[in-house]
């Protein structure tokens, strides 16, 4: 391609598929065409960025994508210039909020291939119109952006005009302006080096059109001056499967790998970064360098097919190591942090432990620590106020032997405090007034014991409570939630749904002889209850009589025995229930669910999508026409959801928050139940003729994916939280799942575990306070999505959106003083105090 670009000047541009990756992975094994790359960019005849990899857009979060364009088009303005079209030609269904995203980041036009029906919008070019009213001039490649390249242009006259008439007539019919797009590619070709030539030809046979080698750039600027105030609108996400299959769940494909990039996000997001700012501000470096290694490797995996998982279980192998290795590093990197400052604080007592408050406000609620102690009846206390915490112990093992073996003294000259005896152990306690965006203190003392009984008690009743609910386990194996707030009782909560799944590895697809199986009638056993002054929990297990395969199921035939192994866990004070649920999957081909009725009868769901609430109907009136017309795919209500789904009437919410998969069904008479899906196996990479997808295969057919099946233990994490007094607009849900999907993190600071079990290091300073708050303010009626220092390290930056579905929120008084950015951490935004609904913002706060 570099060789055709610089030998022939009538070759005036080629787009390298708007991923910058590609760029770096070639430049990293021929350094030597940096400049060569460099001269083809700046003259606008390579085309590379925006983005580093080609971005899913519905199950990944929002920071990634923002990351994704951030770090993308950094590194394409650095080779020479950023290709400055939203070009995403192959991702399965565009987000509603897109448009807001791209004109952040001065990008005011799209190029996409699937997600819109000509049945419901007929234009090729038109406005699109994210959710927040943001919009970009949008171009749709209703035939596929391998139009020119699938086809392939012939290369004999005899048959050029031939192909103008059966393919570009096509096109030109279906365009609503004199500007038609001919995409010319396909997935790994090679450039076609005499198009040129072709293009030239096609002026010479048909003098009805001009035929001209262009880019997206150049097109868009025409087709507007041309068009100007007469494209139509169409708003929202796109997710229409028509034309283009957009494999509606594939958002459930791969669960292990769907659950660990979700956790990988939410921790870079929630957790680490918040804390490199609080390390920032008291003088530790941020590692902008380390941070790019980790978001990189998830970039690689936030690609449509790789976070679809739609691939080999070889490809499939890569992607799960890539979540590997970035986890490693995410964990590393904060640990490494927490253990600088705490070597910093000037401690008074031996067994110390510091708690990061990553929440912009005072925190108050449980926290979950892992600490080696000297013995099991100790207290835990407040460094700055000696005030005692009530905890509960969770688990504890000996490990005398092995910690003390490992023990480096790194001041020879000084004793250090050296126990007698060492135990590992997890608890709970309850902790207030943690410092907004900050840390504070608190000690271990062996020499006494806790003031209240520091064990769970088991119960013989099978009822968990805290202030807000009580649980109950019921004779058929389903949960009733009481919201002791109004005494409202919702039953039959929590039946697991097994059915079979004769689909590949885009698409769920229901067998054509199916057995659906719930939970309500499976044997129980090993039913505990847990009781603390701290937290409660409800264990037991299910075994569910399942079919093996799929021929089992067909015929009936029930033969294996699928284990459920259930932990409820109520906090004091949670707003959220905490479910995890382990499965030993032993059985081929088949999908389990979890269902939760909210006695609320529903036309419509609501769930987070890029930056904010989406309203979705349960039941899409396509069904009604899709085998009519032809569709290439069923439509079906089966939805993403960046955290949470919620159900909610004038007065009442039931909402549930994943940790795993993101997709859910609402189903029902009513359709008042919330279906969520925890995992789907299967033993393709694709298959033809599917139920809900007819016709060829998606992927190879002749590809085996045994590692799709998900055989052994699969655990999945998930929250309810209901609200018996408030509709969903009256509620900050983002607020509610961000704290689910939060860990408040802790570091013990004990010389004695200096060596092999956290690694020595260097003595330093003791100046820090035992208690630190950089900066705060109010998010009780705002999103939070991101706590970072900026790109150019000269400030912090916070970026807040509007979580409401239909009403205005204003920006904290505290953040309106300061400086609005837009996505790129460097352009001057306009300032917004007030946000409508699906609105982001991004402030710049200044170190100094």
């Amino acid at each position: 391609m570099l060789d055709v670009l610089e030998n022939d000047d009538n070759y005036t541009s080629y787009i390298l598929d708007a991923q910058i990756s590609l760029v770096e992975d070639y430049l990293k094994y021929y350094p030597e065409d940096l400049s060569r790359i460099q001269s083809l960019v700046k003259n606008k005849r390579l085309y590379v960025g925006p983005w580093y990899t080609q971005t899913d857009q519905l199950v990944i979060s929002q920071e990634s994508i923002v990351r994704n364009l951030l770090y993308g088009t950094n590194k394409a303005k650095e080779i020479g210039h950023s290709f400055n079209v939203g070009y995403v030609p192959d991702a399965f269904g565009q987000g509603g909020n897109m448009p807001q995203i791209y004109n952040s980041f001065g990008i005011d036009t799209a190029v996409f291939w699937r997600g819109v029906a000509d049945s419901t919008f007929n234009d090729t070019q038109f406005i699109w119109e994210g959710t927040d009213g943001s919009s970009v001039v949008a171009n749709i490649m209703r035939n596929g952006y391998h139009f020119g390249g699938e086809h392939g242009i012939p290369e004999h006259d005899r048959d050029k005009t031939r192909y103008i008439e059966d393919f570009i007539e096509k096109l030109d019919k279906e365009s609503n302006t004199n500007h038609i797009y001919f995409a010319y590619g396909h997935d790994q070709a090679p450039i076609r080096e005499n198009l040129p030539k072709l293009i030239n030809d096609f002026n010479n046979i048909d003098s009805n059109r001009n035929y001209l080698m262009s880019d997206p750039e150049i097109f868009f600027d025409e087709m507007i001056d041309e068009n100007h105030g007469e494209l139509s609108v169409y708003s929202g996400e796109l997710t229409q499967a028509k034309h283009s299959r957009i494999h509606k769940t594939i958002f459930s494909t791969r669960a292990d790998m769907k659950q660990l990039n979700n956790k990988v996000e939410n921790f870079l997001v929630n957790v680490l970064e918040p804390v490199l700012v609080i390390g920032d501000s008291l003088g530790l470096e941020y590692p902008h360098s380390q941070l790019d290694e980790i978001w990189k490797l998830m970039f690689e995996n936030a690609a449509h097919d790789s976070i679809g998982g739609c691939n080999s279980d070889s490809t499939n192998k890569d992607i799960l190591h890539r979540y590997k290795v970035a986890q490693d590093l995410a964990l590393n990197l904060l640990e490494i942090t927490m253990r600088t400052i705490s070597n910093k604080i000037k401690f008074n007592t031996d067994l110390n432990i510091i708690a990061f408050n990553t929440w912009p406000n005072e925190y108050e609620g449980v926290v979950e620590i892992e600490a080696y102690v000297p013995n099991l009846d100790f207290s835990l206390h407040s460094s700055k106020t000696n005030e005692e915490y009530p905890y509960v112990l969770t688990h504890s093992e000996e490990l005398t032997e092995y910690v003390l073996k490992q023990t480096i003294q790194v001041n020879p000259s000084k004793d250090i405090y050296i126990p007698d005896k060492v135990f590992k152990v997890k608890l709970k306690t309850m902790m207030k007034n943690i410092p907004g965006l900050g840390y504070t203190s608190f000690y271990i003392d062996p020499n006494k014991k806790a003031s209240n009984y520091n064990r769970y008690e088991t119960s013989p009743d099978q009822s968990i409570e805290n202030s807000k609910y009580m649980i109950s386990l019921n004779s058929n194996n389903s949960l009733k939630i009481t919201d002791k707030h109004t005494g409202k009782i919702y039953d039959q909560q929590m039946i697991f749904v097994e059915s079979g799944d004769d689909g590949d590895s885009y698409n769920y697809s229901p067998p054509i002889k199916d057995l659906q199986l719930t939970s309500l009638d499976s044997n129980r056993i090993d039913s505990k209850t847990y009781k603390s002054n701290i937290s409660e929990k409800l264990t037991f297990s299910l075994n569910m009589m399942v079919p093996y395969d799929l021929s089992e199921r067909a015929q009936g035939i029930t033969s294996r025995e699928l284990t459920i192994n259930v932990n409820v866990n109520l906090d004091k004070e949670s707003e959220t229930i905490d479910f995890n649920v382990t499965v030993n999957n032993n059985v081929l081909s088949h999908k389990l669910s979890v269902q939760f009725d909210t006695d609320i009868a529903s036309s419509f769901s609501y769930a987070d999508h890029l930056f904010g609430p989406i309203k979705r109907p349960v039941k899409l009136k396509e069904e009604m026409v899709w085998e009519e017309e032809k569709w290439q795919e069923k439509p079906i209500a089966i939805e993403p959801m960046q955290s949470y789904v919620a159900l909610s009437s004038k007065d009442r919410s039931f909402s549930v928050i994943t940790d795993g998969v993101r997709e859910y069904e609402v189903v029902g008479k009513n359709h008042e139940i919330i279906q969520l899906t925890l995992f789907r196996t299967f033993g393709y990479m694709g298959k033809n003729d599917l139920a809900y997808r007819p016709g060829r295969s998606s992927g190879e057919s002749i590809v085996k994916t045994p590692d799709a099946q998900l055989l052994g233990h699969i655990s999945c994490d998930f929250g309810v939280y209901v609200n018996s007094r408030k509709s969903i607009n009256d509620i900050n849900l983002s607020r509610v799942a961000k704290r689910y999907l939060t860990d408040i993190p802790t570091y013990q600071n004990s010389e004695f575990l200096n060596g092999r079990m956290i690694f020595s290091q260097k003595r330093e300073k003791k100046y820090l306070p035992l208690e630190k708050s950089t900066f705060s303010f109010n998010d009780d009626h705002i999103g939070v999505s991101a706590i970072k220092a900026s790109r150019e390290n000269n400030s912090y930056i916070i970026r807040i959106f509007n979580p409401y579905m239909d009403k205005s929120v204003t920006v904290p008084e505290e953040l309106q003083k300061y400086k609005y950015v837009e996505l790129d951490e460097v352009t001057e935004a306009s300032k917004q105090d007030k946000l409508t609904t699906n609105k982001f913002v991004t402030l710049n706060i200044n170190k100094n």
